[in-house]
């Protein structure tokens, strides 16, 4: 009986020590969690910028192959062996210059053969015509005359061009490059001595959408670079096709630019952009401030939050960031057009979305590093 009395004490004991370890677990964990609750996460530093609304250039960007106003390879058209050079390479030469020489020796001889038979004949004709005048030659022996001298002249300048072909000038005002043959080469029609390039005028063949032909007109001004962020030169719209490539859809188009500076040269690669009316009242953001998303576009809005009620007097608002999806338009440089889910002034995350969330509390700074932030997939 006393054996069975401290079973059922010590059966109660354990229980009444179990329900107080569990009562103690619960209600420590409930403690715990009204803490961290009453405790609030310090705000974040971000970096912020007002949405503004303003003067838009729209333009149509593309990539273009830059090429001289007059451009060619000068090549040989009489064959022979090179005598001179006349130039050094990045000379400017002037039209009609001296650029090579080919050894015209023989030529020179066949000229001063091809002179005196000129003057020969030229003699004979003079001498013919005095006879036909005194009735003491017939006509037909005149006629036979002049044709040979006429002949005589032909071959005189058959041989002069022959001559001038030897001599290799410059067609037009330009940089020669460096030269593509030495002296003492033999050289046979075709050969290119060097390359002639009009560096002051520069031509660059681009291709646009055929959305965009519409927008297109000759005269147009035209910015270049060779990158995006570097678009230091002007030029003019000077032509494009009137028909679009059924296999590209995109409309050939060719821009000028004046006085490069040597800074673009023919066969570079290039970007061009089209500038377009301006337009007023239109509302952008620097592009780091989008975050794209599988849901569409958004940024993170920054709103003032008053304190809750029973706060201390004096206790400032509390900055917060919300989620705001909005449709982008048209960009330009490194700004975007928000032409949906915002208006202008409203203040947005530029950087350091990175470490925040939807809801989040916020510290606006300057001195965080802006930085295009990534897209995690989905939104917040």
């Amino acid at each position: 009986m006393k054996t069975r009395t401290r079973g059922i004490l010590l059966v109660a004991i354990v229980g009444v020590v179990s329900a107080l370890l569990i009562f103690w677990h619960f209600f420590m964990q409930g403690m715990i969690a009204s803490i961290m609750a009453s405790q609030k996460r310090p705000p974040v530093a971000v970096s912020a910028i007002a949405a503004t609304s303003g003067a838009w250039t729209p333009g149509i960007d593309a990539v273009g192959t830059a090429k001289a106003g007059l451009g060619a390879d000068v090549a040989v058209e009489a064959p022979g062996v090179v005598k001179a050079i006349a130039f050094v390479p990045n000379q400017r030469v002037t039209n009609g210059q001296l650029l090579v020489q080919i050894d015209d020796t023989v030529e020179q001889a066949d000229i001063i053969a091809a002179e005196a038979s000129i003057k020969l004949a030229q003699s004979e004709v003079d001498r013919i015509q005095a006879l036909v005048k005194r009735g003491a030659s017939p006509q037909a022996t005149l006629d036979n005359a002049i044709a040979t001298s006429e002949t005589a002249r032909a071959s005189y300048a058959k041989l002069k061009a022959v001559l001038d072909q030897k001599a290799i000038d410059a067609s037009f005002d330009g940089v020669v490059g460096v030269p593509r043959v030495v002296v003492g080469q033999y050289v046979t029609v075709g050969t290119v001595v060097v390359t002639l390039q009009d560096v002051d005028r520069i031509l660059v063949d681009f291709t646009v959408p055929e959305q965009s032909a519409a927008l297109l007109q000759k005269g147009q001004k035209v910015r270049f670079g060779v990158t995006a962020d570097a678009m230091d030169f002007t030029g003019t719209l000077t032509g494009f096709d009137p028909k679009v490539n059924p296999q590209t859809r995109l409309v050939s188009a060719q821009a000028s630019i004046d006085q490069p500076g040597g800074k673009i040269l023919p066969g570079q690669f290039v970007r061009v952009r089209v500038q377009l009316p301006e337009e007023t009242n239109v509302v952008s953001l620097p592009d780091t401030a989008v975050i794209p998303s599988l849901y569409g576009d958004y940024v993170f809005k920054v709103v003032s939050e008053p304190p809750p009620e029973g706060s201390a007097e004096g206790t400032p608002a509390t900055q917060v960031v919300h989620q705001a999806f909005v449709k982008v338009g048209r960009r330009t440089g490194d700004r975007v057009e928000i032409a949906e889910g915002l208006a202008a002034g409203d203040q947005v995350v530029v950087s350091g979305q990175n470490r925040i969330q939807n809801g989040a509390a916020v510290q606006i700074v300057d001195d965080v590093v802006p930085s295009k932030p990534s897209s995690n997939g989905s939104a917040q």
